[in-house]
This record gives structure tokens, sequence and C-alpha cells, in this order.
């Protein structure tokens, strides 16, 4: 069945040549693009769709979330607000709910999630393990993560647990954690962190992945100045995420090795840690994208526009470069050339906006402006 789409007031593709129309159509065939032009001359098909000078535009990339989890964080949030600093150590907090949640729990709980992401305009969504610690329960995040999406992450090195010796639990990640989850996952990740991995640590762990078939991914210099950006593109990760902190030389790194830095403004909102400053590394030709990280500690936000919104205000951004950075770079972090733009060929996966430019998405925060989202079947 195809379907257009017509009275666009304007639609956001990321083709080269003409990344943003006016007085747009397009059509739908076999749940891909194809076919772009004027409004008037779109041509016919099944099912038309009268955007009636909306703005429409590719479906969100979130490339960096922690949907399937139990419990919550709420007093862990209101006693940062209140003064007492962020630390990786409250991942273990959401640990021990999780673990006592079964399966089916957990897969309701990260299914209204998902919808809550969808109903936003995110189209593709990358999903990690990580609230497990444990062999059974990162295979059973896992599992529940890939029944939601291709793009699933093994995080088992998230946290070393309470109890546990770093190098034991290193070797657990990297031997039968790893047999276990391997098959459920297309990356692996890693905090490389004060408090959680160190390099070597982190470096360990990744090698490992990479040699079971998984693609690298790292948290990189979220809580201060480390080693995670130049571990990254060391192993030439798909992307290094966070970057709050980063040297001259971390962003040198970036920009010539082509590592996707992911950044996460709801951490910044909810940690009260200082926002990257996206500017400058796009001036260094750095490639930057913009995730949710949705998680129940640092960033309970399911809302690519919010993300966009404080990119806009804190990060620097213009909101068109938010907007690329929330959906073709999005696509870029995970290696996808499917998804993130509207060009001939792509996944039609788009949102129409209850508004006439994609600028209302910043300049309008809060605002529930999707009004409807079209989404290729798998």
């Amino acid at each position: 069945m195809s379907t257009a789409i017509r009275g666009i007031g304007e639609l956001v593709t990321w083709d080269d040549d003409q990344p943003i129309r006016h007085d747009a159509g397009l059509v739908i065939d076999d749940g891909r693009v194809a076919w772009v032009g004027a409004s008037d001359q779109t041509p016919a098909a099944d099912e038309v769709i009268e955007a009636d000078g909306a703005a429409v535009i590719p479906g969100f990339v979130d490339s960096h979330t922690h949907l399937v989890f139990a419990g919550d964080r709420a007093e862990e949030f209101a006693a940062r607000m209140a003064g007492r600093p962020y630390e990786a150590g409250g991942i273990r907090t959401t640990v021990a709910a999780t673990r006592a949640a079964s399966a089916d729990e957990l897969a309701a709980l990260a299914g209204a999630r998902l919808a809550e992401l969808h109903a936003q305009g995110t189209t593709t969504v990358e999903i990690k393990s990580g609230y497990g610690l444990d062999v059974a329960t990162e295979a059973r995040l896992l599992e529940v993560a890939a029944s939601l999406t291709s793009e699933t992450t093994y995080l088992g090195a998230h946290v070393v647990p309470s109890g546990v010796e770093p190098t034991d639990y290193v070797a657990l990640v990297t031997g039968e954690m790893l047999a276990a989850c391997a098959p459920h996952a297309r990356w692996i990740d890693v905090f490389c962190e004060t408090g959680a991995f160190d390099a070597d640590q982190a470096r360990t762990v990744l090698q490992a992945g990479m040699a079971a078939g998984l693609k690298p991914r790292i948290h990189a210099n979220q809580l201060g100045y480390g080693p995670g950006v130049q571990l990254a593109c060391e192993l030439g990760a798909a992307a290094a995420d966070h970057c709050t902190y980063l040297s001259d030389a971390d962003v040198s790194a970036l920009a010539e090795t082509g590592v996707v830095a992911g950044l996460l403004p709801g951490v910044e909102f909810s940690t009260r840690h200082p926002y990257p400053d996206a500017r400058r590394l796009l001036q260094a030709g750095v490639r930057v994208a913009i995730a949710t990280d949705c998680n129940p500690g640092t960033s309970y936000t399911s809302s690519m526009p919010f993300c966009i919104a404080l990119a806009v205000r804190e990060m620097g951004l213009t909101p068109t470069e938010a907007l690329h950075a929330a959906t073709q770079a999005g696509a870029w972090s995970l290696q996808r050339t499917d998804v993130g733009h509207l060009r001939l060929g792509a996944r039609a996966d788009l949102a129409i906006l209850n508004a006439p430019s994609h600028l209302h998405l910043a300049y309008r925060p809060g605002v529930p402006l999707v009004a409807r989202v079209l989404r290729a079947s798998a």
C-alpha cells in the first residue's frame, strides 16, 4: 500500500541538495520513501494524508537509552536537587529492583516507556542492559530489549556490584556473562569513569565484546576529565556518549576519527553538571548526536523534543543543528543509513508536527507538538 502526504509546509529530508523543502509532498511505498517533490505534483497513492501546512521531520533516532529496569529513583533526584552530588554508585539501587522483577514485568515496563518515546516522535531506539550485573539478569534484560528493538547493547560493565572484586567482575563480564548476552546484542558498552571502570578495565571489556562480534560504544567523560573518549577513538567505537568534560586533545581525537559524540542533555538537567559545549565540537568538525539517556537515575525523560530544546538553550546548537543531531547524527551513532533522514529509499519513519516548522521544537519547549507518527514495519 502506498501513502502520499500532501501540503507539507516544511519537509526536512536532510538531502544534500535540498535538506529542507517547503510546500512539499512525499510518497511512501512498501515502507520506504519513494518520491519527494512539490506538493502540487504529488503522485496518486492508495492513501492520502493532507498535512495542511504542518512540518514533517524524520523520526527521532534515540541512540542511548536504558529502558529495561524496575523501580525508580525519585528520592535520589530530590536529594540531588537539594544539593547532594551525583555519583555512579546510585545504579546499584536500580539493580536490586530489577533483579526482583520477572521478564514479563520488565517487558511491560519497558514497553510502556517505548510507547512514550514513539508518541513523541522517536522511531528508532537503542536499549542497553546494565541493571542486572549478574549473568541471568543481564541476559534477561537483553532478551526483553531485543523484543523491542534491533539496537541492543550489552552493558554488563555498568558498575561493579557490591561485595565483588573488580578483577573478578571484569572476568565475569568478559567470560560467562558475555557468552550469555552476546546472542541478544549488537553493541557492547562500558561505563569508563571514576567509581565504575578504569581505562584498562574498559579496554578489556570492549575488546572481549569485539572478539565476540559486538560493536563498541562507551560511556565517556561524564563525571570529569578521563580516558573514555581517547579509548573510544583508539578502538574505533561508533560513539562516545556523555562527553561532558573534554580536553582539546579529546575534541581533536573525535574529529580525526569520526567517532560520534553523543550528548545527553537530560543528564546535565538532572545532575546539574555543566552542559557540554556542542558549538565547540561542531566547529572542530566533530559529529554530534543527541539522545535522551532515558534511565531512572540521571535522565528519566523519554522526550527527544525536550532534549532538543535543552541542546539549543544550553549547548549552543541552532534549532536546525539540534534536529539534525537528534535524527541523522543519531543514525550515524548507530551506524545506520536507512533511518534519521527522508531521502529516497529511506525507511518511512517520520513525524508530522502540529506546527509549521521544526523550529517550534525548541521554540515551544514542553508542548506536545508531535501530531502523528508514521513508522515502517520491521
